[in-house]
């Protein structure tokens, strides 16, 4: 089959790709995997950009395997079978093509924000639990980070030719993890100064916190 060939059924066969699809083509592509591996090293690097990947590690390479995208090899470990996916030429052009499109807009999902916007049927003190928990969370995340990175130095790297990426994408969720901890100190004294969650409104602090929006200046740096 030559590339003119490849390409053709490729683009026949991406519309049927997730993001997660591409998450998974993207690993196999650094080196075959059995699905217990896929599911760590997801939890070592896609959980930090695409989380939806690490709930499907188990259906999406099959769905590759079916669209002609890997291979699935069965190997015998002492009395145990596993299933070993690699990824084929035309996976290797899916990849390639994914890699010229334009990316989906960023979403951020944080349950906290989303009690934070319904806080009005709950309590102060049930909406600063949640802003803790956050802050917490990504506390825990930030540390993760440091200490997978700081291990770089050391020669851990288990991909040392792809260290350039792997450091470049973690600088970004260290600067985002910060700016969530300080956004959480942030708004934890605001809501300290509500008498509740409901019907608080406009506020002095609020017309004040709309006027940095509109000069769209750093609300977390200016009040």
């Amino acid at each position: 089959m030559d590339i003119t060939e490849q390409c053709s059924k490729v683009k026949c066969v991406s519309s049927r790709l997730t993001v997660s699809s591409y998450a998974v083509l993207g690993l196999l592509a650094i080196q075959p995997w059995t699905g217990y591996a896929l599911t760590q090293q997801a939890k070592r690097s896609l959980r930090f950009a695409w989380p939806k990947s690490e709930r499907l590690l188990y259906s999406e390479p099959k769905k590759l395997v079916e669209h002609g995208l890997a291979t699935a090899t069965q190997e015998s470990v002492g009395q145990r079978n596993r299933t070993v996916y690699t990824i084929t030429d035309e996976g290797r052009v899916a990849l390639k093509e994914w890699m010229a499109t334009s990316p989906q807009p960023p979403a951020l999902e944080a349950e906290a924000l989303l009690r934070l916007l319904f806080a009005e049927n709950g309590t102060t003190g049930e909406l600063m639990a949640a802003l803790t928990e956050m802050a917490d969370d990504a506390s825990s995340l930030y540390e993760q980070v440091v200490t997978i990175n700081a291990s770089y130095l050391d020669g851990q790297h288990p991909f040392p030719q792809r260290t350039h990426l792997s450091v470049l994408f973690a600088t970004f969720q260290l600067e985002l993890f910060d700016v969530m901890i300080r956004w959480v100190d942030f708004a934890k004294a605001e809501v300290a100064t509500w008498p509740a969650t409901e019907g608080v409104g406009m506020t002095d602090r609020t017309e004040a916190i709309l006027k940095l929006i509109k000069q769209r200046r750093s609300v977390l740096e200016d009040l």
